[in-house]
């Protein structure tokens, strides 16, 4: 079965929290809303979404739903080739769920984000992809050298103990301590703990790098790997729980 999980960001305080998860079995599409909706409604000014009014149900659907339709390029378009060669996916694994989750599926008119759903591999370790947030808000002159960097190049983690909006923030450093990007604030904020404990649990390389005229956002391309220790698993916090044991289901 593949997964995702759907974010939402609060317009004033600029916090994430995880509201949903969608997943796809073959055959049909599943939406419920998690716990993470509940901090969502006391920290800030969430309501239900239009296509999801009902905290309390599962929604199902053969097609996938416009709200996450909405957020992939059509295949239609020309430069549908260029988009999967931009987040690096095979052409026989470019399905809905894969791309959302590789791409992240922001659009400027909402404060939506949605990410990944891992399963550990054999080994017990995890395996992510995400493009290096925050580029827009480096100085112009790194751009040139992010387009440097080369597949298979380590990154390095470090806590950005002085950023204003997350005190959880990890950055993306190269050898040679430039700084370009950030860890997503869904990924900085489960692996934080794991990350103080032991560095090393997380190894960061790049995937791929995408020169321009690539969306800045789509730039830097990267692979994580996450070692479990003592039984960690991600994305298993009170947030990312069912919003009800038995949700009924309803179809879209």
């Amino acid at each position: 079965m593949k997964a995702l999980f759907l974010a939402w960001q609060n317009p004033v305080s600029r916090a994430w929290h995880p509201i949903g998860r969608l997943t796809f079995d073959g055959s049909l599409y599943r939406f419920s809303y998690i716990q993470g909706v509940i901090n969502a409604q006391k920290e800030g000014s969430f309501k239900p979404l239009w296509a999801f009014p009902e905290l309390n149900h599962t929604y199902e659907s053969a097609e996938l739903f416009p709200l996450f339709a909405n957020r992939l390029m059509r295949r239609s378009r020309p430069e549908f080739p260029d988009f999967v060669q931009w987040l690096n996916v095979p052409e026989h694994a470019a399905d809905p769920i894969t791309l959302l989750a590789r791409s992240g599926g922001n659009r400027v008119t909402d404060h939506l984000e949605v990410f990944p759903c891992p399963e550990p591999d054999e080994h017990g370790q995890y395996h992510l992809h995400f493009f290096s947030h925050g580029l827009r808000h480096l100085p112009p002159e790194v751009r040139p050298f992010i387009r440097q960097l080369q597949p298979g190049d380590r990154l390095y983690v470090a806590h950005d103990g002085q950023n204003p909006y997350d005190d959880k923030a990890l950055l993306l450093r190269t050898s040679d301590s430039t700084i370009v990007g950030y860890c997503p604030r869904y990924l900085a904020a489960d692996v934080f703990d794991l990350y103080h404990e032991d560095p090393e649990t997380l190894t960061v390389v790049v995937e791929r790098i995408n020169p321009p005229p690539t969306p800045l956002k789509l730039s830097l391309l990267c692979h994580v790997t996450i070692v479990r220790l003592d039984g960690f698993q991600l994305f298993s916090s009170s947030d990312y729980q069912p919003f009800l044991p038995n949700p009924v289901g309803i179809s879209a």
